[in-house]
């Protein structure tokens, strides 16, 4: 990737740049059966969209701080990504009542409405599907974000040395964030095309740089796997096989 790149959304950029039409995201949901796969100009334009959503209709900025109440999801990846566009400061299980927005997905509603800003709700259902019935008090993104426009401009340059996430108890600016991804792509012997399995949460550093951040930091991708505690040996085996699978990370319990 570009050696200049100091921000994930730098990093997607150059990915973009590099081979839109390569896979970013393979998602599995072993409690569903549900399996999802975005090539990098797929997300690139799903983060976009986002991104234009919370800068446009959302109202957020560089500096804001955003509550991020979702399982590791490839929704929640490209939320990631869309912060970072924005410059808006990613919580990871943050304190609603103190952020001035919060995403939620379907199982965290009661806690996200401690947050007196915007408030945006995630199905989580296969395809990006809505909610049955829109949950009272949220915009149900599934609803919001498919008009929102396919390329995205901030109003104002981000600043790679900002504060861009903070997850366990630790906060990082942009610049340390990619540092950090690149370290541990070497440290997985993960290079250019490197399909990384990993079936860790995406509430610690070590869940978000395996299933996301490690992988694009080096021009490679994910196969993110949530609930992966129900998949057998076997199953597990027949993953790797057919995804084409050259590194994995711990898999957890569901």
């Amino acid at each position: 990737m570009n050696a200049i790149d100091r921000t994930p959304a730098d990093l997607l950029r150059s990915a973009l740049a590099a081979d839109p039409a390569q896979p970013l995201v393979t998602f599995y949901d072993d409690a569903t059966g549900e399996r999802v796969e975005l090539s990098v100009a797929t997300f690139a334009n799903w983060v976009a969209k986002t991104a234009n959503l919370l800068q446009g209709d959302l109202a957020a900025g560089p500096g804001d701080r955003l509550a991020l109440l979702l399982p590791a999801h490839w929704q929640t990846a490209v939320w990631l990504l869309a912060c970072s566009s924005v410059g808006v400061v990613v919580e990871v299980g943050g304190d609603p009542a103190g952020a001035d927005l919060v995403v939620s997905g379907p199982d965290t509603l009661e806690e996200a409405r401690a947050c007196g800003g915007e408030r945006v709700a995630l199905a989580l259902r296969p395809l990006g599907g809505r909610f049955p019935q829109p949950p009272a008090g949220f915009a149900d993104y599934a609803v919001e974000v498919p008009g929102q426009g396919d390329r995205f401009a901030p109003y104002a340059p981000v600043d790679a040395d900002a504060p861009a996430l903070r997850v366990g108890g630790t906060e990082l600016t942009g610049a340390e964030l990619v540092d950090r991804a690149r370290a541990d792509a070497q440290s997985l012997g993960l290079g250019p095309g490197a399909r990384l399995l990993s079936g860790l949460a995406y509430d610690t550093w070590e869940g978000l740089s395996s299933g996301l951040f490690a992988p694009l930091a080096v021009g490679g991708s994910v196969v993110l796997c949530r609930n992966s505690g129900l998949l057998s040996e076997d199953g597990l085996a027949q993953r790797i096989k057919s995804e084409r699978v050259t590194n994995t990370a711990v898999l957890q319990a569901p």
